[in-house]
């Protein structure tokens, strides 16, 4: 198949009057129009006005959640079958999926188990849609720092998987591994005890030795961190990414700086949980969240980390994640092109995926198609007029 869009965007650059020939599953050529001959029998494809892209990397989802506003964390974790939550995260996967975003980086079950591999392999073998998926399962907590949390006298199913010391942390790093986790997620810092402010779990060294575990069997590790001292003892532990980052400052950046550890600030989501309480953006001042928000930004802007693009969606919808790249335009100083090159050739460095994020030869046919020109409006993502994923079109004009 031969695609004439207007103009592509190579995860790096925009190319006026390119084309792409794709053949199985894969490019095989990116070039200007007029220096590609496609083999006899190519359907050829023309997209007037539209720009092609390499398909969205969503760096930062849970597909097991829905809408913080549609029902609380808590129940959603305590109440909600695993069953109902597996059947609604199908359809999550495929609004993921359509709305330009054909591979994402699942971030935790938060009490589902290990559903999210068994999702994974559905969307794998062709039963439903959805896009490539990077999964967490359960992610790990220290004992008693995570939740849901009712009574002190109440001990109920935890969002994540307890594990404290050498051997429980090797045992559980273990055990996620071989359940099919490509990714270890820990929590280097939450809310727990008397305190709604977050603290640090974990101590240095036992972080070490969850990344040390991991690592020994080729995966990395990334931590949920909002304070300083958890920032901090991840990054020296050697996690591959910090989310979140809320309370960062600028001498914990420039340390992320300098070991090479990556920043997904999930401003999306800050921003959901602001509107749930009830602030609407442009009426009246930021909340204290968003304002510590804003400026922990702007530090890491300064010490120059380099940005994951994600927006922790399932606290707000799926199909939604576009949510994340305007508002980082909008309220965080961003250029257009800086997000677009974070949601796919960026992303796809960060997270170890060689074979997609930008559109050359030999690369997986990932493309997705949209109306107008992202690099000077990141809205027009949102204006999804084509996806690609293997080759095989799952929306077309």
């Amino acid at each position: 198949m031969l695609l004439r869009p207007a103009a592509v965007f190579d995860g790096q650059e925009l190319h006026a009057g390119w084309a792409v020939l794709v053949e199985n599953d894969r490019i095989t050529a990116a070039e200007p129009a007029a220096q590609i001959s496609p083999p006899a029998g190519a359907r050829t494809l023309d997209l007037p006005g539209l720009t092609l892209l390499p398909g969205l990397i969503e760096g930062h989802s849970h597909l097991l959640l829905h809408p913080y506003n549609e029902t609380p964390w808590n129940d959603q974790v305590l109440l909600e079958s695993q069953a109902l939550r597996v059947a609604r995260a199908t359809v999550h996967a495929q609004r993921t999926l359509l709305a330009g975003f054909t591979t994402a980086r699942d971030l935790g079950t938060e009490g589902a188990a290990y559903a999210d591999v068994g999702l994974k392999q559905a969307i794998d073998k062709g039963i439903i849609p959805g896009p490539r998926l990077l999964v967490a399962t359960r992610a790990l907590v220290a004992t008693g720092s995570y939740g849901p949390k009712l009574s002190v006298d109440e001990d109920v199913p935890q969002g994540a998987q307890e594990a404290d010391g050498v051997d429980g942390i090797i045992r559980a790093v273990r055990e996620q591994m071989g359940k099919g986790a490509d990714v270890v997620k820990v929590y280097a810092d939450y809310r727990w005890g008397p305190s709604a402010s977050p603290q640090p779990t974990f101590s240095l060294e036992e972080l070490t030795l969850i990344v040390q575990t991991a690592r020994s069997a080729g995966r990395g590790v990334v931590a949920h961190a909002s304070t300083p001292e958890g920032m901090r003892r991840a990054v020296l532990a050697g996690v591959e990414t910090i989310e979140h980052g809320d309370e960062g400052t600028l001498e914990v950046f420039q340390l992320m700086k300098k070991r090479g550890v990556a920043l997904c600030p999930t401003v999306a989501a800050s921003d959901a949980i602001a509107q749930y309480k009830g602030w609407h953006n442009g009426q009246g001042p930021l909340p204290p969240r968003l304002q510590q928000k804003h400026l922990s930004m702007q530090a890491a802007l300064k010490a120059g980390v380099t940005l994951a693009l994600g927006g922790d969606v399932g606290v707000f919808a799926h199909g939604d994640n576009a949510r994340e790249m305007e508002l980082l335009v909008r309220d965080y100083g961003l250029t257009p092109l800086q997000v677009l090159r974070q949601a796919t050739s960026g992303n796809a460095q960060i997270f170890h995926l060689a074979d997609r994020g930008s559109i050359r030869p030999g690369l997986l046919a990932d493309l997705v198609a949209v109306a107008g020109d992202p690099t000077q409006d990141v809205a027009a993502v949102r204006q999804v007029q084509l996806v690609m994923k293997g080759g095989v079109l799952y929306k077309q004009p």
